[in-house]
């Protein structure tokens, strides 16, 4: 059986991550996680990625995990993400600090969901079922939905999904908020990567520090992230790509951000 793998490609400044185990809905083995994680650390490291884009092979986005290929890490209490790796999920470990679009088509399962929840954006194409099924399988879930969802899309919303496991299509996806546009699924990757690559032309420092103001209100509250803002501003003002947003803006052309 195959193991799987994630693809990485560049595309610009955006880090293209595609799931590909079509054979098998893209249920993910533990090599996958580990791999997932990886490609996250590369856009993490190089200063010349400024966004991710995560896609999926075939025509479903992921049917969770693969639950047999996954009982051995279970009995044995093993992470296939290191530690030392960013977690895509952002429930343990170093978190993320750039920009993810998620491209999400035909079906996608619990940890696809909470992938979802864990990145920034998501478009998703017209046929995506969606369904939190741990309930189902005598567990619950263990990747970020119990936290997040009933923040993204309301308590009444999320309970309504995590608690009974049923499948929800892409309609009501976008009536919580789950995902922020739907489109026929032969325009599903083009406009992901429109998006993608309209944040990867930002000044690379100030969509950084948008996003860790952002995390920072639900991680810590308001207060943290209020006393947080003169002092992220402050740092920006002093940089070129502040500089260059302003000699931009009265030279009436478009910026050129190098991300210093």
């Amino acid at each position: 059986m195959s193991e799987g793998e994630i693809r990485r490609s560049r595309e610009g400044h955006v880090l293209v991550i595609e799931i590909d185990r079509a054979d098998k809905r893209n249920s993910f083995t533990p090599k996958m996680l580990g791999e997932l994680a990886a490609a996250y650390d590369e856009l993490e490291a190089d200063s010349e990625l400024r966004c991710g884009l995560v896609t999926a092979a075939g025509d479903h986005f992921t049917g969770g995990l693969d639950l047999m290929a996954m009982a051995p890490v279970f009995a044995s209490g093993a992470n296939p993400i290191p530690e030392t790796s960013v977690n895509p999920w952002g429930t343990v470990g170093p978190r993320k600090t750039k920009p993810i679009v998620v491209a999400a088509q035909g079906r996608c399962l619990t940890l696809g969901i909470e992938l979802i929840l864990a990145s920034d954006v998501t478009i998703a194409a017209d046929d995506v079922s969606f369904a939190q099924i741990e309930v189902k399988r005598g567990l619950f879930p263990f990747g970020g939905a119990t936290t997040r969802f009933h923040a993204r899309c309301g308590w009444g919303n999320a309970m309504r999904w995590i608690l009974t496991g049923d499948a929800f299509d892409a309609a009501e996806a976008h009536r919580i908020g789950l995902v922020q546009e739907v489109v026929p699924v032969d325009e599903l990757r083009a406009r992901a990567g429109a998006i993608a690559e309209t944040i990867a032309a930002q000044a690379p420092l100030g969509v950084q520090a948008t996003l860790a103001s952002a995390s920072l209100s639900i991680d810590e509250g308001l207060a943290a992230a209020h006393a947080a803002l003169n002092p992220t501003l402050l740092k920006l003002v002093a940089t070129a790509d502040a500089a260059e947003g302003m000699a931009s803006f009265m030279e009436r052309r478009d910026a050129r951000f190098t991300g210093k």
